[in-house]
């Protein structure tokens, strides 16, 4: 006489928002989480130096090997593995119905709108970041930062692009998209979640110093509020990525032209 199977232990009513709290952490310790703890540890690194901090250099894009076409091979892998931690919280948020990605504020909809609020983010942004930056280094909170370490070749423009593009992709969907949607699924007010998610944006940024932190604070709550109201991820995918490309980009002639923002000599 065979025995009856075991009937099924049913899930306790916390299993489910445990398994929310694995999954957000297993996600965040494949990028941006890493990151952030990294950060923190180059930082008290920095500040425990005998170099004081506004005469230390980060550099964004520093060159992967002295030859051009490892150099070239290592930079596109970067870029690529850099976004797996995308493509897992596209897989985890994917729906079965239109839009695929809708919880992650992403429809394919109003793209002309939302590219032009992107570029006029870029505006408001853009001269304050640049004002914070002058003011941080003169009082010594940030280090210089170079934003575009590689060496003049003709893959270095397309790379500095896809750097930046790789920046706000990583960067918004995990920041904005994921963690919006399941904060939001554990019951998390709305600005709970955006001074939560600025912290954390904030966080990975302090390998450039305490500035750097302050900056990426307001940036992250000013991205958060407007989010939360327009539910729309494109339009902070479109100014990150503009930032981004126009510092990494424009770097060698802001560094010739104003020498002494970038710890250079004049």
């Amino acid at each position: 006489m065979t025995a009856a199977p075991a009937a099924p232990v049913p899930a306790k009513p916390d299993d489910g928002r445990a398994r929310l709290w694995w999954e957000i952490a297993i996600v965040l310790a494949l990028g941006l989480g890493q990151s952030a703890i990294y950060s923190i540890v180059q930082l008290i690194y920095r500040l425990t130096e005998s170099t004081p901090l506004a005469d230390q250099t980060a550099t964004l894009n520093p060159s992967r090997s002295d030859r051009e076409v490892f150099d070239f091979i290592y930079q596109v892998l970067s870029i690529g593995f850099a976004i797996v931690p995308v493509l897992l919280v596209c897989f985890l948020l994917w729906q079965d119905r239109r839009p695929h990605l809708g919880r992650l504020g992403l429809d394919g909809t109003r793209v002309g709108r939302d590219t032009g609020r992107g570029i006029l983010l870029v505006l408001v942004i853009g001269v304050p970041g640049i004002g914070l930056y002058l003011a941080g280094r003169a009082l010594g909170l940030f280090v210089a930062v170079d934003p575009g370490g590689l060496s003049a070749h003709w893959w270095t423009v397309p790379i500095l692009l896809l750097s930046a593009a790789r920046a706000s992709i990583q960067e918004e969907f995990v920041v904005l998209g994921y963690l919006f949607a399941r904060l939001r699924q554990l019951g998390w007010g709305t600005w709970s979640i955006i001074i939560a998610t600025s912290i954390l944006r904030a966080s990975y940024h302090l390998y450039q110093g305490p500035g750097a932190f302050v900056g990426n604070l307001a940036m992250g709550l000013l991205f958060g509020w407007l989010f939360s109201r327009s539910g729309r991820l494109l339009p902070f995918l479109v100014a990150h990525f503009l930032i981004d490309a126009t510092a990494f980009v424009g770097y060698p002639w802001a560094a010739a032209t104003w020498p002494a923002l970038f710890g250079l000599p004049g």
